[in-house]
Order: structure tokens, then C-alpha cells, then sequence
């Protein structure tokens, strides 16, 4: 019979590995793909030798669109790298590029290719944003310049925000048409777990925007055409009532009231410390305005604890894109 004498308390820590982000680079890149996936959204995809080193993190990794002012080229911004963003700042209205963001749809860094799927707002009515703009009218051939990671880095990083706790059971999405493609990415790279209820709630403006998706097991997935109503008019009652089924919370109890969110200010985006412990996580994304609606109404009416949801207000009605 052997004796095993207890190891110190110091001697059984074991230390965390170092978080290494990601450095953030331009990628130059051309458009080898162009696909209409629904009346409201053009998929596009890029390629090029330098996304052999495209650093994908998460499956709601998000990147810039880098678009030149017409008859103008982004090389002056490009050639200060890291250091981009001082030199953006400091230039002339009339020859900074436009830089908006968007989420990877897809990335296949073995063929140095990725998907980015733009809804085209207001194209047809003509008052389109600058990226909706040029991604209506994006050919096989055109260049385009990306901003994204050069690695995918460990540990939570700038750029992605899907993180539930390794002890939620439940998961709720919630998101309109510009965040349907993270939200599509999350769904498909979702492990199947028994005894998880994952549901996803996703209101597109017209029936043909809706998705066959490769969803595991487990996995509920609700569009939502809004067919003219009013935007959130079915988002917002379809997640109160996906809420209350899921058990996440109660039209009986009541939460703190939050703080109010100005718009005009700021962006909204409150999202949970990675390091949270809870069985739910709820993840909603999309127009700022619905988003503080829902941020109110979950935390204030229904008792959701903050700490189990994450609210981004992705654009703004009336801000291009």
C-alpha cells in the first residue's frame, strides 16, 4: 500500500494560455462570385492570394468593406497599415473612402475565398448606402479592398461577439435580414448537443428572402417576411413569445429598468462577459431602434437578466450603409 502525500493548493492551478489577438490588415481582393440568394440579397464572393492568411475566429466574424469615393483609390490609406485609422480620420471628407461592416457568410481559407452575403437597401428606391450600392452593381472581376484579421487569435477577440456560457441549454437568435447571415453561420456551426433547445427568429422584409439552412438536430429556425409592416412589428412579439415558451422569462415578473440608450450618440451594443455562467443565452442583432425596443422590453417587462443577453443594434434607419 502506497501513501500519496496532497499537493499544495498553489500546485494544482493551472495557468490560462495567453490570449493572443488578432493583428487587423487590408486584404486585396476581387470579386469572383456574385449570386442572388432572395429579392433582397446579393452574395458575393471574394478571392484572392492574400486570404490564404484571412484569420476567421468565430461564425459571426465581422470585417470593412473599404470603397473609394468615386473616380478615387483607398492606396494612400492601405500604405499606412496598422495605423490606418489616425489617417482615416484625418482626411478630407470628399476623398475618404467609405468603410462599413459586415459579417463572413463563409470562409474557406484553403481556397482563400470567403462569402459576404449585403442586403440591398434602397437600391431599387435609389437612395442605397455606398456598399449596398456597389455591391448591386459588383461584377467577377471588380477589386475590393477588406479589412479583417490576419489570424484567428485565442480568447475573445474584437469581431466576434457569439460566446454563450459553456452552460446554456438554451439559445435563443433573434435578428432581421443584416444579421442573417451570422446568424446562419452561428446555426450551421452549432454542435449537436442533446437535450439543447436552440430556436432562431428571423424577420426579412419579403418571403423569397427565406434560407434553406443546414441546421444540426435540435434546431428550430422561424422567418418572419414582414411583407410591409412595420419593421419589428413581428420580431418583436415572436421573441416574447419564444422567450416565455423557453422558460428564459415571465410576463408575470419584472427586471430592472434599463438605462436609456441614445441613438443619435451611439451605437448599441451590450454584450454579456464571456465569462458568464447561465442556462439561457439569447443573442439579438439588427436595427438599433428594434434592438433598444427588445433590450427594454426583456430586461424591464420580462425579468431577463442582462448577463444572458447580448443586444446589437447593427445599423440605423436613415444612416447609409
Amino acid at each position: 500500500m502506497t501513501t500519496t502525500e496532497a499537493l499544495p493548493a498553489e500546485a494544482l492551478v493551472v495557468e490560462a494560455p495567453p490570449v493572443e489577438a488578432p493583428g487587423w490588415r487590408f486584404f486585396d481582393t476581387v470579386v469572383t462570385g456574385v449570386r442572388r440568394i432572395g429579392p433582397s440579397t446579393v452574395r458575393l464572393t471574394l478571392g484572392g492570394p492574400e486570404l490564404a492568411t484571412f484569420g476567421a475566429a468565430g461564425d459571426d466574424q465581422r470585417i470593412k468593406f473599404v470603397i473609394p469615393q468615386p473616380g478615387r483609390d483607398v492606396g494612400d490609406l492601405v500604405a499606412h497599415g496598422a495605423d490606418w485609422y489616425p489617417y482615416y480620420c484625418s482626411m478630407a471628407d470628399e476623398v475618404r473612402p467609405f468603410v462599413r461592416t459586415y459579417t463572413v457568410r463563409a470562409a474557406r481559407v484553403d481556397r482563400a475565398e470567403i462569402d459576404v452575403d449585403v442586403v440591398l437597401h434602397g437600391v431599387d428606391e435609389g437612395h442605397a448606402g455606398p456598399a449596398a450600392t456597389w455591391a448591386a452593381g459588383a461584377v467577377p472581376g471588380d477589386r475590393l479592398v477588406v479589412l479583417g484579421p490576419d489570424r484567428p487569435g485565442t480568447g475573445r477577440m474584437w469581431g466576434v461577439e457569439w460566446a454563450p456560457p459553456a452552460t446554456a441549454h438554451t439559445l435563443l437568435l433573434a435578428a432581421d435580414e443584416t444579421a442573417v447571415p451570422a446568424v446562419s453561420a452561428i446555426l450551421e456551426g452549432l454542435a449537436e448537443v442533446p437535450g439543447r433547445r436552440v430556436v432562431a427568429l428571423l424577420e426579412v422584409p419579403e418571403p423569397g428572402d427565406e434560407q434553406v439552412l443546414d441546421v444540426p438536430a435540435g434546431v428550430t429556425v422561424r422567418w418572419l417576411p414582414r411583407s410591409g409592416r412595420v419593421r419589428g412589428e413581428l420580431l418583436v412579439p415572436a421573441v416574447h413569445a419564444a422567450l416565455c415558451d423557453l422558460g428564459i422569462a415571465s410576463a408575470e415578473r419584472s427586471g430592472e429598468v434599463v438605462e436609456d440608450v441614445d441613438l443619435d450618440a451611439g451605437l448599441l451594443w451590450e454584450v454579456p462577459d464571456p465569462d458568464a455562467t447561465a442556462g439561457c443565452y439569447a443573442w439579438l442583432a439588427g436595427e438599433a431602434g428594434v434592438v433598444k425596443q427588445l433590450r427594454r422590453h426583456l430586461v424591464t417587462d420580462l425579468g431577463v437578466p442582462r448577463n444572458e443577453v447580448a443586444f446589437m443594434g447593427y445599423w440605423r434607419v436613415g444612416v447609409s450603409g
